[in-house]
């Protein structure tokens, strides 16, 4: 099962990258032996258009035509708080039924335009709070990381 973290914009080098990556190794070897891929990071770039509403349909147009078939998670400030075991369960059962990727959708400064809401398979947040783009890509990778860890019983995860 392939894993895609898409974000809209690029990480510069510095300690959001180093994050990210961090979280991302450590996921890798834990992934194999789930079943599941090592993650991918696929960075769109960010629209140009002048007005808010209107980079968020290009930049939804181009999240929207990079996902395949597959489940597609995009966090929102509108979406749902899920626990970590939850999420890992998630991960975990749509692996189980066949899926063979999960997108995991980080939109632009702007954030997500109705297009990916309406393709998405759910809406998760991280909280009631608005947070930039490059600190929900952290928190995604160590989510990631986290689901693997708790699914292989490894004590990352304390309750």
């Amino acid at each position: 099962m392939r894993l895609t973290v898409m974000a809209v914009g690029r990480l510069k080098a510095g300690p959001e990258r180093i994050l990210v990556e961090r979280y991302l190794e450590r996921s890798a070897p834990l992934a194999r032996t789930l079943g599941f891929g090592t993650v991918d990071v696929v960075e769109l770039p960010e629209s140009r258009a002048k007005r808010a509403a209107e980079r968020k349909a290009e930049e939804a147009a181009a999240i929207v035509a990079r996902c395949d078939n597959g489940i597609v998670l995009a966090f929102d400030e509108t979406g749902a708080s899920m626990p970590s075991p939850v999420f890992a369960e998630r991960c975990a059962s749509w692996r189980d039924k066949g899926v063979d990727s999960i997108n995991f959708v980080i939109g632009g400064a702007d954030g997500l335009d109705a297009r990916v809401h309406a393709r998405a398979d759910g809406l998760m947040a991280f909280g009631a709070a608005t947070l930039p783009h490059q600190l929900v890509r952290i928190l995604v990778a160590e989510q990631i990381y986290r689901a693997m860890t708790i699914l292989t019983g490894h004590p990352y995860h304390r309750v």
